[in-house]
């Protein structure tokens, strides 16, 4: 096995190792869905303690969404990363069963990354984007 894929193998591991331990991520119910450089997919049930007034998904799990797809797939590149800032628009109510998040890195540079990410709701199997989001994510 090559060193890339190796390191690609440890990041996922770390992150699987997030989920377990961390509390919010667990009580989210976030699943890895894909994980390879530079890319991640995640996604979560919406249960009805996550959403507002309007039974749409809150907004601060739609964000916890986009900043995790984020600093994740910053760290597929670069390794041990926390969040250092975020932009959220938020573009339609997050109504359906599920929640999918898709990071991206667009640039990867000796402190920082620089990321996007595309939040779905997915309802009756179709997916809508409800949000997007660009985030500056510092290795640690």
């Amino acid at each position: 096995m090559n060193d890339a894929v190796a390191k690609v193998q440890l990041t996922r591991a770390m992150m699987e190792q997030a989920i377990a331990i961390s509390p919010f991520t667990n009580w989210v119910g976030t699943r890895l869905l894909d994980f390879e450089p530079g890319r991640v997919r995640i996604a979560t049930t919406i249960r009805p303690e996550m959403t507002q007034h309007h039974g749409f998904a809150h907004g601060a799990i739609v964000g916890y969404m986009a900043d995790t797809v984020c600093a994740w797939a910053a760290a597929s590149v670069v390794g041990d990363v926390v969040t250092s800032e975020y932009k959220l628009n938020l573009l339609a109510p997050a109504v359906g069963e599920e929640l999918t998040a898709i990071g991206t890195v667009i640039k990867a540079g000796g402190r920082q990354v620089v990321t996007r990410a595309d939040v779905f709701a997915v309802k009756d199997g179709a997916e809508k984007i409800v949000a997007t989001a660009l985030a500056t994510i510092a290795r640690v």
